[in-house]
């Protein structure tokens, strides 16, 4: 029996890759949506970043881990350290200000007639977005390239 060659240079399927290039935008940016709505219904970081992971895992299943790395062009390893320092970096304005440990703070913009609230929940949900991404993807490419070592 043969083992699955998920690490390969890419998938025998011409079907599967072309689906991969449809499927791929339209998985990021639904991750996109679900971290952003997480505020005030079900979603935040954690379920946007699993679902933008299944895409990368999609693609790396698609077209190899080289391919994967070049979409990227970051290391997800760095990925993992920015959403840690994001969400450190959303306890220090509750900390500086004398309130209790991840209480939320919000700063009203207004551009023009608009009106942005920001918060350091938004920044948290970001770096929890970045941790779940980068941790899942250096997972799947330690995995694969583990696989390729294997086979050579």
């Amino acid at each position: 029996m043969t083992k699955p060659k998920l690490a390969h240079a890419e998938a025998d399927s011409l079907i599967l890759r072309t689906a991969t290039l449809i499927v791929l935008p339209l998985q990021l940016v639904f991750s996109i949506f679900l971290l952003l709505r997480g505020h005030d219904e079900p979603g935040g970081g954690f379920i946007g970043g699993l679902v933008a992971s299944g895409a990368f895992a999609l693609y790396l299943y698609s077209y190899g881990v080289h391919a994967l790395k070049q979409l990227l062009r970051v290391s997800p390893k760095d990925l993992l350290a920015i959403g840690l320092l994001l969400g450190l970096s959303a306890t220090v304005p509750s900390v500086f200000l004398g309130q209790s440990f991840f209480t939320a703070q919000w700063l009203t913009v207004s551009i023009g007639n608009n009106l942005i609230k920001l918060s350091t929940v938004l920044v948290f949900d970001v770096g929890v977005y970045l941790t779940v991404v980068g941790t899942l993807v250096t997972m799947f490419t330690a995995l694969a390239e583990s696989q390729l070592e294997e086979e050579q």
